[in-house]
């Protein structure tokens, strides 16, 4: 009897230890007091949130040339953060013009005060429900983030979101808000057959069903914040703001802002055709990474 049962322990043993690493892990639930940000992950057919360790050393006031949009986020943020009314919000424009990093930058603002961040990809919005299901109960504030909003033509994913917007974050708790960056305004690509069908209608003007459906998504958002292209003097403003902080942080003292280094960074974004906040950004690194190196070559 004792040989019998051994065996079948053994085989059970055996069979356990073939189907665990088939089973989906152990998730601990995060410490909101002590996490600031979360990424959401899809796992089969579930999915879980997973801590981030985020930085922040972004300010507001690194945001230069986007001062309207940046206070009226802040205030909406701050409204949300207080317990108030706000809204959704679609940040969209030019790359580069400091829409995901205005996100950023208000969670290094507020996090004291509750704020959290919780990015969420495109393709995983259909799961936003059971995010907010995570949420409901806990004393932070939390907003959604999805960067780099957009559906092509065909696809059908938009009309997820809309039912979401207007359906589950409307009902679910208010400790929960949706922010989503786009390079499109209305997030649906549109074409010249679009324009086709519009009607006059008692003097008014009225689009197709189709321009309708691709507007209404958008609208879905209360917010809307419009980001432009740099003109030069605000790229060359971007560009001496980071080179200064990139120089206080690494020690690098000995260095002025001249009529060489404006034009070297004027090449620099005529040689990546484009000037925004990014590439000043990337040209503030290049600039002081270089000076640092060439003064420890002998």
């Amino acid at each position: 009897m004792d040989s019998r049962l051994n065996d079948f322990l053994a085989r059970a043993e055996s069979v356990l230890a073939r189907l665990e690493p088939l089973l989906p892990a152990v998730r601990q639930p995060i410490d909101w007091q002590h996490s600031l940000a979360a990424r959401w992950h899809r796992d089969g057919r579930s999915g879980y949130l997973q801590p981030l360790e985020v930085s922040l050393d972004l300010r507001l006031d690194d945001l230069l040339g986007v001062d309207k949009q940046r206070d009226q986020l802040a205030r909406n943020t701050r409204q949300f953060v207080a317990g108030k009314p706000a809204n959704h919000a679609l940040l969209w424009g030019a790359r580069g013009t400091g829409k995901s990093s205005l996100v950023r930058a208000l969670l290094a603002e507020l996090a004291g005060e509750g704020l959290r961040l919780i990015e969420i990809e495109r393709d995983h919005l259909a799961d936003l429900p059971r995010v907010v299901e995570q949420l409901q109960g806990q004393p932070q504030r939390f907003v959604l983030f999805c960067d780099d909003l957009s559906f092509d033509a065909g696809e059908g994913d938009y009309r997820v979101l809309k039912s979401v917007l207007d359906g589950s974050l409307e009902q679910a708790p208010d400790n929960v808000l949706l922010y989503a960056t786009s390079n499109r305004r209305h997030l649906v690509s549109e074409k010249q057959s679009d324009n086709e069908n519009w009607q006059m209608v008692d003097g008014e003007l009225h689009p197709n069903e189709a321009v309708e459906d691709k507007i209404a998504l958008s609208d879905r958002f209360g917010l809307w914040l419009s980001f432009y292209p740099f003109t030069q003097e605000h790229f060359l403003s971007v560009v001496r703001h980071w080179v200064e902080v990139l120089a206080r942080k690494s020690g690098l003292n000995a260095w002025s802002w001249d009529e060489a280094l404006e034009k070297e960074a004027i090449r620099w974004a005529l040689g990546r055709g484009n000037r925004n906040g990014r590439c000043a950004y990337q040209f503030a690194r290049y600039w002081v990474g270089r000076q640092l190196l060439e003064g420890d070559t002998p």
